[in-house]
């Protein structure tokens, strides 16, 4: 047996490990090769291998295992050069976007504050351009001829709303302004044959009353909403108008809402666009519109009041909003290059150096999606929209320079900011009396030919 014993301990020497558990063995030592004379690089002598072992006497040398201890080696010279300044550079940039939004947030909410104080010390009594529907042309004391109100376009394109088409056609046949001064458009793009006789239907009801009703259809669908509100703008009759007031399908105006946008408008032929605030018929219904509720009173509340008083420029919500006619034709239009024409236009008219003016305390009652498929929907519109018009206008946006900015700023918005190029009497051109109506404050900045 000695000879099995032998071929054991030589397979456990040839392992790296052997076991002293003799009588006055100390330790479980690990060895990496056997002499049997002196080892030249150090160790030890197998002093106690059990009594018929054969390395008795044998010299041993502990395991270097070199090729394990370079690669730790290599990887903590790595991980020193390059690895820790590469995760410590991610650190501070991740600490300099926090330090960037806590700015950002600060900004708007100290904007969005302050915005209700610059306008109505800017803009005092808003007065209408004329009388009120059914005064007399001549009554002067009503506010002047029906003859000075604007022609005002009303559109509202459609597409299978079956549960929201009176309401929205009741709605915007009911504003507050003269008859013979409105046109309302039914853009109706449905595809249910049903559907498409009620809404016409529900036109000439309206026509009947007096009410100057359009129902125009098209052989296609091509462009969707931008396609349609593009198509809009074609016909004769909206030649003769100045302004166009926009709609989705489950918004119901209030019968001042006219009354109470279009003298922004009016006063200032500077201003573009003049947007309301969405109200909301079922912010309580589930926990979803709650949250919907909550995340769109902080867009209108602090984003679209920080943009409008601070830069007079946002993001048009594609509803509930009046545009001038001619910014929309400088601009080029609607275009449905995506998802988000709403903004893809307020972007273009910016570009053109026209302001844009937010009226929180006007509010339009609209629905929230109820259902998860609706707001994915939704938000995936949004979001994708958004991303894809920055592709296709970022280059624009940063080349751009309008008019008045001799430095070749990313955008004319730029100069309203007061810090950037205040007037010549010190005020912004985006802030004081240059907003609102009633004011003399000119911008040089905005300065329309």
């Amino acid at each position: 047996m000695p000879g099995a014993a032998a071929v054991a301990s030589l397979a456990a020497a040839a392992a790296g490990w052997l076991d002293l558990d003799g009588p006055t063995a100390t330790a479980t030592l690990r060895l990496r090769r056997l002499w049997p004379s002196a080892s030249p690089s150090g160790g030890g002598r197998v002093v106690a291998a059990g009594p018929s072992s054969p390395l008795l006497g044998w010299w041993w040398s502990a395991a270097s295992w070199s090729g394990v201890e370079a690669l730790r080696a290599a990887w903590d010279a790595a991980r020193a050069a390059a690895v820790a300044p590469a995760l410590a550079a991610a650190s501070w940039a991740c600490l300099a976007l926090s330090a960037m939004l806590l700015a950002d947030a600060v900004f708007l909410a100290a904007a969005s504050l302050l915005a209700p104080l610059r306008r109505s010390r800017a803009a005092g009594p808003i007065a209408g351009p004329g009388p009120a529907p059914g005064e007399d042309d001549g009554d002067e004391e009503a506010g002047g001829r029906v003859a000075d109100y604007p022609m005002v376009l009303v559109q509202i394109p459609m597409y299978n709303e079956r549960e929201v088409y009176k309401l929205s056609i009741g709605a915007a046949c009911g504003l507050a302004w003269p008859s013979d001064r409105v046109i309302v458009q039914i853009l109706d793009d449905s595809t249910d044959p049903t559907v498409k006789d009620l809404v016409e239907l529900e036109c000439k009801f309206w026509a009947s009353k007096g009410r100057n009703v359009k129902y125009e259809v098209r052989n296609n669908r091509k462009g969707y909403k931008a396609g349609a509100l593009k198509q809009g703008m074609l016909y004769d009759y909206v030649q003769q108008c100045d302004f166009v007031a926009v709609f989705d399908a489950d918004f119901q105006p209030e019968p001042d809402f006219l009354m109470r946008t279009v003298p922004y408008l009016v006063h200032d032929p500077r201003v573009a666009l003049v947007q309301a605030r969405w109200e909301f018929v079922n912010p309580n219904e589930f926990l979803m519109t709650r949250i919907q509720k909550m995340t769109l009173d902080y867009h209108f509340e602090v984003e679209q009041e920080a943009g409008s008083s601070t830069f007079a420029f946002f993001g048009f919500n594609g509803t509930a909003g009046v545009w001038r006619i001619s910014s929309i034709e400088e601009a080029g239009g609607w275009e449905d290059r995506t998802t988000v024409e709403d903004m893809d236009l307020a972007v273009r008219v910016g570009l053109k150096g026209w302001k844009f003016i937010y009226v929180g305390d006007v509010k339009v009652k609209s629905e929230l999606p109820s259902n998860l498929k609706a707001y994915r929907r939704q938000q995936h519109r949004w979001t994708c929209g958004a991303a894809n018009l920055f592709r296709k206008t970022g280059g624009e946006i940063i080349l751009t320079k309008e008019g008045c900015c001799p430095c070749g700023t990313i955008h004319a918005l730029l100069c309203s900011n007061p810090v950037v190029r205040p007037d010549s009497r010190g005020h912004s051109p985006c802030m004081g009396g240059g907003l609102y109506p009633n004011s003399n404050n000119t911008s040089i900045c905005h300065q329309k030919s």
